[in-house]
């Protein structure tokens, strides 16, 4: 029988290079390698039989949806509206 890590593969994964230095330097903050973590990772997804981890967009979350509403509630009784006017392309590249 083969021991745990001489069963063990090797996986690549392509990530964007400040998001890979910047979680390295958490990880090795808790003492942990990036391979550590992502072991990690994978283990507790497979015990939550699925991502360890709620994936969601803050958008739809109940606390901006109810700022939405509050703030169609005002446009739709004309309150609190202010107007503008757009900007042309010489004022946006005087505000850079």
């Amino acid at each position: 029988m083969l021991s745990p890590e001489k069963s063990k593969i090797s996986i690549s994964v392509k990530v964007n290079s400040e998001d890979k230095n910047r979680v390295t330097k958490i990880f090795n903050g808790l003492g942990l390698n990036l391979s550590t973590a992502i072991n990690i990772f994978i283990k507790k997804s497979i015990a939550e039989g699925g991502l360890p981890f709620e994936v969601r967009d803050p958008f739809y979350s109940e606390e901006n949806q109810a700022e939405l509403n509050q703030r169609f509630k005002k446009i739709n009784n004309n309150q609190d509206i202010h107007s503008h006017h757009l900007l042309s392309s010489e004022q946006k590249k005087e505000r850079q």
